[in-house]
């Protein structure tokens, strides 16, 4: 594998819950975290760029999802990467289970793996201009940070 940058930060943090809507609220109530439906973004200054945003997406799913699939674990690791694609195909080189294919939005490009221990990781390979714009939209949201 090649010494270029690949994992940035973490982009996300996902667990099942028995109840959503009440668990988003218990963490509104008594931590203060601001959250809409698909859980909480929180804002923060990348390292390596100090006048550029990042953001991390906090997110209960339901017990019964099948987003975490093949893996069997309650939670998944979103981790932002650098150039996804040179990183897939140096990962399947590595002999790393890839999931499925690279997909992309416009706030990124994703792709799921599994690591040594049967864990689903999310790749995602950002674009954090566009939660600047949805956030200075909604002035109401800057609570999160």
């Amino acid at each position: 594998m090649s010494e270029q940058k690949k994992v940035t930060g973490i982009g996300g943090i996902f667990f099942k819950s028995r109840d959503t809507t009440k668990l988003k609220d218990w963490y509104h109530k008594h931590l203060g975290i601001k959250t809409d439906e698909y859980g909480a973004g929180f804002k923060f200054r990348q390292f390596d760029n100090k006048e550029k945003s990042g953001y991390l997406q906090w997110s209960p799913f339901t017990e019964d999802t099948t987003y975490f699939s093949p893996s069997d674990k309650p939670f998944m690791i979103n981790y932002r990467v650098h150039d996804i694609e040179t990183l897939v195909q140096e990962l399947r080189e590595g002999g790393v289970t890839i999931c499925d294919e690279i997909t992309t939005y416009d706030y990124g490009k994703f792709v799921h793996i599994i690591d040594l221990e049967g864990n689903k990781i999310e790749l995602w390979e950002p674009v954090d201009e566009v939660f600047d714009r949805f956030y200075e939209e909604d002035d109401s949201r800057e609570a999160n940070f």
